[in-house]
């Protein structure tokens, strides 16, 4: 591995060679899913270490892969950078998975620890699984599509520790599936190309997920060197030569300073909202917000706290692989729930509306990458707790049913009122601590009991009432 990364070509011979001494090392923490955060945070890294001089970037990865966007992004910025990127896979225990393979592949230098694993790179996409054996292989007198590849994109790229044993993979099973695998491993394939690593175990890892372990990576020549920890890394690096704009430029990483790049305010803002469970949260504040909000004009606050938490929902959904049937759904789940508290249905409302929320919040994240769903139990805890509010309003519902009424002409009409004065046809009465007007068809004495018969506006219509006892 250590002579072929030296190997020069004539042409290379005559470029420039230029020595980096001293300086500083920029150093990069990625761990967990590779998302928009990720992104953003990675490409200003690249930024600020070519601001500051650094002669070398190392960004020291652990992820179980993330959103293709944001890798692309990532990548983009790595092949762009005029400072010398080096991957390094750590701590021990880590793993370059899925994004984290192309990553690797992209970057100037891939280092790994022991201990530590990459591949497994196919998109998740279009199936959510890697494919599996079958128990016969294919003959290659399968009749294919016209999408299919030449090559049959079915058969495993044969590797030099597996050259006896070569497996047939069964094909996608639709042409966008297949879209997807060949733009994959047309894209990985050109960046092995780039840094001169095999490209044949790259397809491999796309198109049967493959995995190596690192001390197997560094056999095959897909990766660099193994370093124990970031000072081996660095001292192992010290000579090594790598290409940036056409350049040769030898590292001298014995003097390095390292200066870590921090996430700042606003990658953790981003990395907050972008994630998944948070975004979902944000958008049922957000809605419920309005409702309440909608209930009691003039409440100001849950309106307020109700459109930015739906502004930052919608932000988060823009980046994040979002199926929009799943969205439409928990909304319209959400307006029947609240419809129920207005429309005399028995719990019909309701419980589609519980429903439609429960199915939605499931399909909501398009995606079956680690870190990049929203958490089922907490799904369904939302929906029970709606569900046991529903269930106690409509119970409320039933009891006051069978309750007397307290309010308005018809509570008045089962009450009794007193007479404050003496009267033939008009006088006043004493009700709820109120004076009335009221009218009388009998004559009426001071303090006596008397029965509501009708009200008409402010007048009560009254008589002596026979029912005491």
């Amino acid at each position: 591995m250590w002579l072929q990364a030296q190997e020069t070509t004539p042409d290379e011979i005559s470029a420039p060679v230029e020595t980096q001494t001293g300086g500083i090392v920029t150093i990069l923490q990625l761990q967990g899913a590779i998302g928009p955060a990720t992104a953003d945070f990675i490409v200003r890294g690249v930024e600020t270490a070519e601001e500051n001089g650094s002669a070398l970037m190392v960004i020291e990865m652990d992820t179980p892969g993330g959103l293709d966007t944001a890798m692309r992004e990532i990548i983009q910025a790595i092949l762009g950078s005029s400072v010398p990127v080096a991957t390094y896979v750590w701590p021990q225990g880590a793993r370059a998975a899925s994004a984290g393979t192309y990553i690797l592949y992209a970057s100037h230098i891939a280092a790994m620890a022991p201990a530590t694993n990459l591949g497994a790179a196919t998109p998740v996409s279009i199936g959510g699984t890697a494919p599996t054996t079958p128990e016969e292989p294919s003959t290659g007198d399968e009749e294919t599509s016209d999408d299919t590849p030449d090559d049959g994109g079915t058969e495993v790229v044969e590797s030099e520790t597996n050259s006896e044993d070569r497996t047939t993979i069964p094909p996608p099973s639709t042409a966008s599936e297949r879209k997807a695998i060949n733009d994959a491993v047309a894209y990985i394939r050109s960046l092995a190309e780039r840094r001169n690593r095999n490209a044949d175990w790259a397809e491999e890892a796309v198109r049967a997920a493959e995995s190596l372990s690192a001390q197997n990576a560094l056999e095959m020549n897909v990766i660099d060197l193994i370093a124990s920890n970031r000072t081996d890394l660095l001292q192992q690096l010290d000579g090594w030569k790598v290409e940036i704009n056409g350049n040769e430029i030898i590292l001298s990483t014995t003097e390095l300073t390292p200066v870590m790049f921090e996430p700042d305010w606003r990658t953790q803002l981003l990395e907050v909202i972008s994630n998944p469970t948070v975004a979902y949260l944000l958008m049922l504040i957000g809605i419920y917000g309005l409702i309440f909000e909608g209930y009691n004009p003039g409440a100001i606050v849950p309106g307020v706290v109700g459109a930015i938490s739906l502004l930052l929902a919608l932000f988060a959904f823009q980046v994040l692989p979002v199926n929009y049937a799943g969205l439409a759904l928990i909304i319209l789940g959400i307006i029947l729930m609240a419809s129920e508290f207005l429309v005399p249905s028995f719990g019909a409302l309701g419980m589609g509306g519980i429903a439609a929320f429960v199915f939605g919040s499931v399909i909501l994240i398009d995606s079956d990458i680690p870190g990049y769903g929203v958490s089922i139990p907490l799904i369904f805890s939302i929906a029970l707790t709606g569900a046991l509010i529903l269930l106690g309003v409509i119970w409320f519902a039933m009891r006051s049913r069978g309750r007397p009424i307290v309010a308005g002409v018809e509570e008045l009409l089962r009450t009794t009122a007193e007479a404050l004065e003496d009267f033939t046809s008009q006088g006043q009465v004493w009700i709820h601590g109120e004076r009335w007007n009221a009218r009388s068809r009998v004559p009426v004495t001071k303090g006596q009991v008397l029965r509501i018969t009708k009200v008409k506006g402010l007048t009560l219509h009254v008589e002596p009432n026979t029912n005491l006892s």
